[in-house]
């Protein structure tokens, strides 16, 4: 068995790892690179295996770093399964979607450069229909769940905590009458986040390959991080300038709108007027929110028991989602206190480059990242000091004031990394350090070694490793004692649940009510009724037997 680094390697971007052993090839993750020209030229080099020979695909998350060539993958060939989590499934069909598009207006802008210069068009990487046509590839599975994928191997996906939906995943592979085990950790996330659950661990594996984004970092508190959040908005606004918060659409947006909601829902003091204006510019965000609250299945207790109590987690009276195209240069035409949230989260595309080419120059004004700026990306550039930069054909002044608020990351620091890693019962043979930079990649390796004493290696960009078949985690189905428990807690969490909606004041009035929001709501509730019957169903049987 071999495993090959195609992404992702001393870098934190294109996530794309392939896996052969003597029967299979398959591969996890096909992300897009992402950051300055030299990582992006990666995109445009052909993929390191013939696509057509893939057997399947097992994509961790929706980060475009992680899913971003999927239609890439497809249209030159592959045709297998792609398995990830449903909430997974539903956000790539926005994403997917939204790279492709970014894709065609790109190569639209680069063609009439090169138009005027004589020069060759290009393509762009994939198109808009090569994306739709990508979806149908995925196959929505649930945490938990074992996949078996055929007579050798199987999948299980646990909870990352690092966006919803997001999978740590266990792979069992039987290769000459042995099993091998492999865990990827995928993203990890941080304990305590808004909406989604803490990370999972895991306690045995053969291989292991572990992320170390921030693997030489301790992250700042969140809650100290949203009280710093509030003051900044409170001091600019007192100065009539504008915050900027340039943000992950898929996350981390959400998670800005959480907290913001508890700090406006639990200060009733503050009188409508006084309160800031916030609006949420990106197309793809506000999909994202609605996909979000599609899942809610997978949220956390505390936003579960929000959702139950009637509160609108992602609306508040302050709050205005901005769609259309005119409403976001609108934004630029008239000077208030206000705060903009806009992808993209490094600042590289999308609206919330406009909204700095406005903002920049304006030292009454802020700019708040809340995530990883990768190296070569505007982002990085800003928090590393530069004074001026070009942006959308202009030199801009930069003199609003700049942040960074480290505790909002979705990705877990070193002594989370550390502890995850600490609970594998034995030593596994090998753990692989990847999505990382080098300084942090290289702190992180010694202190696995030297705290933890696993055997550790930073693989290079497109290095093959031999993993030996002399596996001894095969998969331990559960004992009956622990598949009872299980369904007594998922059943207790259902009753919970109806007692929950039960509660409610329910003299609810359905306002601008049309034929199809009629039907939608319609189905789900004979789908959840019919669903309810099929478990009674089985439970009289189960009584009877």
């Amino acid at each position: 068995m071999k495993i090959q680094f195609l992404g992702a390697a001393k870098m934190v971007t294109g996530s794309n790892y392939l896996i052969t052993t003597e029967n299979e090839k398959f591969i996890i993750d096909c992300g897009l690179f992402q950051g300055g020209s030299e990582e992006e030229n990666l995109n445009k080099e052909p993929f390191k295996f013939e696509p057509s020979e893939i057997d399947f695909a097992i994509l961790t998350h929706a980060h475009i770093d992680h899913s971003g060539r999927i239609p890439l993958l497809v249209k030159e060939g592959f045709t297998s399964s792609i398995y990830a989590t449903k909430p997974t499934v539903d956000l790539c069909n926005i994403m997917l979607l939204d790279s492709a598009k970014i894709q065609e207006s790109d190569t639209q802008w680069e063609n009439k450069k090169r138009m005027r210069a004589g020069k060759p068009l290009i393509e762009p990487l994939y198109t808009s229909k090569d994306a739709i046509s990508s979806l149908n590839n995925l196959k929505p599975c649930y945490y938990d769940e074992l996949v078996v994928i055929n007579e050798n191997i199987t999948v299980r996906f646990s909870d990352a905590g690092h966006i919803l939906g997001s999978a740590i995943v266990e792979i069992w592979i039987k290769e000459k009458n042995k099993t091998t085990k492999i865990v990827f950790s995928g993203d990890l996330g941080m304990p305590n986040k808004p909406i989604i659950n803490n990370p999972s661990y895991i306690e045995e594996a053969d291989y292991v390959i572990v992320e170390s984004t921030y693997g030489n970092t301790i992250h700042e508190n969140l809650e100290t991080n949203v009280l710093d959040l509030i003051k900044i908005i409170n001091d600019t606004s007192m100065k009539g300038g504008t915050v900027i918060i340039p943000s992950f659409a898929v996350g981390r947006t959400q998670e800005l709108i959480y907290e913001l909601n508890n700090y406006y829902e639990n200060n009733e003091e503050i009188a409508y007027h006084q309160r800031i204006p916030i609006y949420i510019d990106s197309p793809m965000a506000v999909k994202a929110t609605e996909a979000f609250m599609e899942n809610t299945y997978f949220f956390n207790k505390e936003t579960k028991d929000r959702i139950l109590s009637g509160d609108s987690v992602f609306e508040f009276e302050n709050l205005k989602y901005v769609s259309s195209t005119e409403e976001s240069m609108a934004l630029n035409k008239v000077r208030f206190p206000r705060v903009i949230i806009s992808s993209s989260g490094m600042a590289t595309a999308g609206r919330v480059r406009h909204h700095l080419k406005h903002n920049l120059w304006d030292e009454n004004s802020a700019v708040v990242f809340v995530g990883y700026q990768a190296n070569g990306t505007l982002g990085r550039l800003l928090l590393d000091g530069k004074k001026e930069i070009k942006l959308l054909g202009e030199e801009i002044a930069v003199k609003a004031s700049i942040h960074s608020l480290k505790g909002f990351s979705g990705h877990a620091d070193e002594p989370m990394l550390l502890d995850w890693l600490s609970r594998f019962k034995e030593k596994p043979k090998m753990v692989f350090v990847v999505h990382g930079e080098n300084d942090e990649q290289v702190q992180f390796c010694s202190t696995v070694k030297n705290n933890l004493g696993f055997n550790c290696i930073i693989p290079n960009l497109f290095d093959e490793f031999d993993i030996d078949y002399s596996g001894k985690t095969e998969y331990k189905e559960l004992g009956k004692e622990s598949m009872e428990e299980n369904l007594i807690v998922e059943f207790q969490s259902l009753v919970d649940t109806i007692k929950g909606i039960q509660n409610r004041n329910l003299s609810i009035k359905f306002k601008d009510i049309d034929s199809k929001k009629y039907f939608d709501i319609k189905r789900n509730l004979n789908e959840i009724k019919d669903n309810m019957m099929d478990l009674s169903r089985y439970l009289d049987n189960e009584k009877k037997s």
